[in-house]
């Protein structure tokens, strides 16, 4: 059953707020895992990677809708043994890699009322006694890596992606009006390849396929992960205070780290 929205587009906005993260500005902590696969036009599709992940996030109420205000750490997997990363034999290549793991810091968003693209609207469809958001994020921007400066490292001049997600709430919770409520959610992200796979303009794109939960807090974190953050960046661990931007993607951080000399 497809449950439209209230057209009150402040309560729709709230819900889904609620639902991500916590609409009187509480920190929230989301976890996911999932895999990575190459599609390959001639061959494929490849699992590449296992994937793991944690975003921790702050929203905050401003004039006409909230600051989403984020960092998150990921890293990527050995496929079989699921153990994080260090060096990477790619199949496409025949070569090692050295794998850059994910540190977006910041990856915030801004959520209004009413936008560049009309009311906000929070499409959702009442499973049982589920309520399922869904929220498709279509990317396309000039790349950060134009083909010209990074011949190996960038597959075109235009970032194009798709970023797809599912949250899943008890509808009795989304019912309650408390300013956060238990989610789970399903990711999916279709994406070029990335920089580090040294694979240029090869035909392909990946696809990651996740699945999570908003969690109680930082502690429930797999310990691991949470290893990861305090060894490497603890920062991490909690959500910013305040906005920033741009935001920083695997994409900005290959560039920062492979920057031309006039450029440092």
């Amino acid at each position: 059953m497809i449950v439209q929205p209230s057209g009150d587009p402040a309560g729709d906005l709230r819900d889904f707020v609620r639902v991500r993260a916590c609409a009187a500005g509480a920190e929230t902590v989301s976890w996911w895992t999932g895999d990575v696969y190459g599609w390959l036009p001639d061959g494929g599709p490849l699992h590449l990677f296992g994937f793991e992940g944690l975003n921790v996030a702050r929203a905050r109420a401003v004039p006409g809708g909230y600051e989403l205000l984020t960092r998150e750490a990921a890293v990527y997997l050995d496929p079989r043994t699921r153990e994080i990363l260090r060096a990477w034999d790619n199949p496409l290549t025949g070569r090692p890699a050295e794998v850059m793991h994910v540190w977006n810091d910041p990856a915030n968003q801004r959520l209004l009322e009413r936008g560049r693209s009309g009311p906000f609207r929070a499409p959702r469809v009442l499973l049982g006694d589920q309520v399922v958001f869904n929220a498709d994020v279509l990317l396309a921007y000039p790349s950060p890596l134009p083909v010209a400066e990074f011949p190996g490292h960038s597959a075109g001049d235009t970032y194009r992606a798709m970023e797809l997600f599912q949250f899943f709430t008890a509808a009795a919770g989304l019912a309650s009006g408390a300013s956060s409520v238990p989610a789970a959610f399903s990711w999916t992200r279709v994406s070029p390849w990335l920089p580090w796979m040294e694979l240029g303009t090869r035909p392909g794109a990946l696809v990651y396929h996740c699945r999570g939960a908003k969690l109680g807090g930082y502690d429930e974190v797999p310990d691991r992960l949470r290893e990861h953050v305090a060894a490497h960046a603890p920062r991490f661990a909690r959500a910013p205070e305040e906005w920033s931007e741009p935001n920083e993607t695997s994409w900005t951080a290959f560039r920062k780290r492979h920057r031309s000399p006039a450029e440092k």
